[in-house]
């Protein structure tokens, strides 16, 4: 049988693991037998020292996602969609590159991350209409991986494609569904779509913390761009959180007796279920619009969310009639969750999280199944062995290792579960293990790394072959590392950014590109940054090609 919470001794240990991980603030719900209980503990805001409070609003990050699919499954409820029926049946002028995927891809593949589709929708702008522009802007979006083929999570484009679907169903912006057909049935007063609408009374800051002797450091991003609404953009608190949770506990209801969904949908919602590759960091399934867990034989529904600076974790156990959520102002970090969570859900006498596996030294793996290289627009892994052991290099771009203040090169070794994952561990204290698979063989190789939940298709690299110095002059210092950074994101198939330096100052920048010719990196690079440099494009041989001093 579960037990009452005792919150005195939870609020003490909270505060203790926040000091412990540097986080200024967390506020924490717990949904037990019908009843909310939540606690706040630390500062929302560093440099006045205000307290974080019950009514303290921080940001969901992706657990917008769970809101979205719930608002969207009333309009399945309703028979004004289907979930089954191709996007073109709502948006007729629906296209991406692959013809197939433009006619067949569904509602389903965008609520579960299986349509393929890669996150090429360019700067959709903050207007009303911008769910709108992005599904213009995909038209010649590419395929990460064929339709329903694997699972791979979509960040923004998914669910804003969605939300588009629901304007033209509903006839009204997606940020008015939601207030109307969620936010108000379910009795909310917190909770919103757009920055705009928080009370910044109320508001946490949010932080980053990059080392644990800095501490927290205010962030230069206080919000994500307004294409992330539906799958990053709702705020709320812990307890209304939990009575959006309270809906899948109730067979449909909110704690108000509203009927938000039927019986049907909820069963629809959490039985709906694709395999996730990695199965060990978040879970095994993903449903439509939650994450499946499997906790020592016991089923949870999850989601987690990240801001640039907060993060969110919501987690339901239908077995035992109970949902926690978690908001803090800094993170995420995969410990700190997995403390708070395991303590309270002992204290309540539920099961608590299954810890991530062990390696198996027995293991013995032929490396060359897995080295390569493989990757998004914007995201690179490198696989290569070292030793007898299999080591992951990852490179940020150039802004992202300033922000969080890493180098642009991480090195990681992974250690073998099993044929196709990998526990990967760092020696920086402020990174918690994570794991990795490597799949799909053909020919002998793998063709998909898939880690925190996203999927990168091994890289043909036959024809980048040529490595090309962009030499700026530069005219407009920030539109130029603007457009760069947007460019790194859109980089083709198979090229890869291998050099970004700027002179002291800022009036010259040196960038190295591996593409398949010379005018491959002049159109790509003018596209881009031409109206902000003058740009000078010289062909280096591969060992002149890293390593460039600054200017």
């Amino acid at each position: 049988m579960t037990r009452a919470l005792n919150v005195n001794r939870m609020r003490a240990r909270v505060a203790e693991l926040l000091a412990e991980y540097r986080i200024p603030s967390a506020a924490i719900g717990v949904l037990h037998d019908g009843e909310i209980t939540d606690f706040a503990v630390g500062v929302r805001d560093v440099a006045t020292r205000e307290p974080a409070t019950t009514g303290t609003v921080y940001q969901c990050g992706s657990v917008s996602k769970t809101w979205t699919a719930l608002a969207f499954m009333r309009l399945v409820d309703e028979g004004k969609i289907a979930l089954d029926e191709p996007v073109r049946s709502y948006l007729p002028g629906f296209r991406v590159a692959d013809p197939v995927v433009s006619a067949e891809v569904t509602p389903r593949h965008l609520l579960n991350h299986t349509s393929g589709i890669e996150e090429s929708y360019g700067d959709p702008g903050e207007d009303d209409d911008v769910y709108e522009r992005m599904v213009a802007n995909i038209a010649d979006a590419r395929q990460v991986h064929p339709l329903g083929h694997t699972h791979g999570y979509s960040a923004a484009l998914g669910y804003a494609i969605l939300a588009r679907v629901m304007e033209v169903t509903d006839g009204r912006r997606w940020d008015d569904i939601m207030t109307d057909r969620l936010f108000g049935p379910l009795g909310l007063t917190s909770t919103s779509s757009r920055r705009e609408h928080v009370d910044r009374g109320r508001a946490a800051t949010g932080y980053l913390v990059r080392s644990l002797e800095e501490g927290p450091v205010l962030t230069p991003l206080d919000h994500l761009p307004r294409s992330f609404g539906p799958g990053g953009n709702v705020s709320t608190t812990a307890r209304e959180l939990l009575t959006m949770a309270h809906v899948f506990l109730d067979d449909g209801r909110a704690p108000n007796g509203t009927r938000i969904v039927s019986p049907g949908i909820v069963r629809e919602m959490t039985e709906s279920r694709v395999p996730v590759p990695d199965p060990y960091l978040f879970g095994p399934e993903w449903a439509l619009g939650l994450i499946v867990c499997d906790w020592h034989g016991q089923t949870v529904y999850a989601h987690d969310g990240s801001t640039v600076s907060q993060s969110a974790r919501l987690r339901i156990l239908p077995e035992s009639g109970i949902a926690v959520a978690m908001l803090a102002n800094a993170g995420p970090r995969d410990s700190f969750y997995r403390k708070v969570f395991n303590e309270i859900l002992a204290d309540l006498g539920a099961v608590t999280i299954p810890a991530l596996p062990e390696p198996d030294p027995a293991l013995a793996l032929d490396p060359a199944r897995y080295e390569g290289s493989y990757g998004r627009p914007g995201t690179r892994y490198e696989v290569a062995a070292e030793q007898g052991k299999l080591h992951l290099r990852f490179t940020l771009n150039p802004m992202e290792a300033q922000l969080l203040d890493k180098p642009e090169q991480l090195d990681y070794e992974l250690a073998p579960i099993s044929e196709t994952h990998f526990l990967m561990t760092s020696d920086d204290p402020i990174e918690d293990p994570q794991t990795v698979a490597i799949y799909e063989f053909e020919n002998g190789s793998a063709r998909y790394l898939h880690t925190n939940c996203r999927v990168h298709p091994r890289i043909d690299e036959e024809s980048a072959t040529v490595h090309v110095m962009a030499v700026s002059t530069i005219s407009d210092h920030d539109g130029f590392w603007d457009s760069i950074k947007q460019a790194y994101g859109r980089l083709p198939e198979g090229a890869r950014w291998t050099v970004a330096v700027a002179s002291a100052d800022g009036t010259r920048a040196v960038n190295v590109i591996v593409h398949d010719s010379v005018d491959g990196v002049r159109s790509f690079f003018e596209e881009h940054a031409g109206r902000h440099a003058t740009t000078d494009y010289f062909e280096a041989d591969a060992a002149n090609a890293v390593g460039l001093p600054t200017l």
